[in-house]
């Protein structure tokens, strides 16, 4: 069957090009197959839906090894190598904390009191005093040396204790207490005396007032025997914050001390250190329990 003239008859395809669709070459009064242009339409419809059906088969199938890739990718990141631990970063490699870090203002301790304020005047000094709190012990030890410790003595009226010009300089600065020990060593005796005034100025002004002649007297008694009474023996004068100290050292057997006599001027010495550190100490002790009270 043929439609027109000039030629054989062509089936319609829609996929082939360049076929010859039933209205196209027709003559001019004919009408189109509207059949045939309706099962040519189902046919399209239906390629289309296969089309449509396999390429979705085929993403389905892309997407899914795409997502295995990458769940095995994600497996092997996550899985520990030997070397990991060497990999993980040290604590000097973190950072830095960003916060702010507190601060606080500088503070300063108070400055630390004075033992010599302590011993300087009578208001001050409140501990206890007494021979034996001065000089300690049955004897005492300055290096090497040993010495013996003999009678103590302790008054009120400090001229009754003292020889030549001392009395007068000692009351007239107002002495209020004199303290004396005596201390032995292979025939040499040394008697320390320690004048109490109420203020550092006194004490200062009675050294001041004092001279050569200005001695204290000896003390003996408790196996010692009297020493220095007529003979020439070795004396010191010194003074620490209200306390004056004197030293009078000489032989127990009457012997004059001279120059030479090198044990009786370090007896002397080591008496009057003594009786420093121990006047010293005392202004220590109560500035140590000022400070923490």
């Amino acid at each position: 069957m043929s439609f027109g003239q000039g030629g054989p008859s062509q089936q319609w395809d829609p996929w082939k090009p360049n076929s010859q669709q039933p209205w196209s070459s027709g003559g001019a009064g004919q009408s189109p197959d509207w059949a045939a242009l309706a099962d040519a339409s189902e046919a399209r419809a239906k390629r289309r839906r296969l089309l449509f059906i396999g390429g979705g088969a085929l993403a389905t199938v892309a997407i899914g090894a795409a997502v295995a890739v990458a769940v095995v990718s994600a497996n092997d990141g996550n899985q520990a190598s030997p070397g990991a631990s060497s990999q993980l970063p040290g604590a000097s490699d973190l950072p830095s904390p960003t916060g702010t870090v507190p601060s606080f203002a500088p503070t300063s301790a108070p400055p630390p009191l004075d033992p010599n304020d302590f011993i300087a005047s009578a208001v001050k000094d409140k501990a206890p005093l007494s021979p034996d709190i001065l000089f300690p012990g049955t004897q005492l030890t300055m290096g090497d040396t040993v010495y013996k410790k003999g009678p103590t003595a302790d008054t009120g009226n400090c001229a009754s204790a003292a020889k030549a010009t001392l009395p007068k300089a000692l009351s007239d600065n107002r002495c209020t207490r004199l303290i004396r020990v005596t201390y032995t060593k292979d025939g040499v005796a040394v008697t320390v005396g320690v004048a109490v005034f109420d203020t550092q100025a006194q004490a200062a002004k009675a050294r001041q007032q004092a001279d050569k002649k200005s001695i204290i007297k000896s003390l003996s008694g408790g196996g010692v025997k009297d020493f220095c009474s007529g003979a020439v023996c070795r004396s010191t004068t010194n003074t620490v914050g209200r306390y004056a100290y004197f030293t009078l050292a000489g032989f127990t057997n009457g012997k004059n001390v001279t120059e030479k006599d090198k044990a009786v001027f370090a007896t002397g010495d080591d008496l009057q250190e003594f009786t420093f550190r121990q006047i010293r100490r005392r202004g220590e002790a109560q500035a140590s329990a000022a400070a923490n009270e």
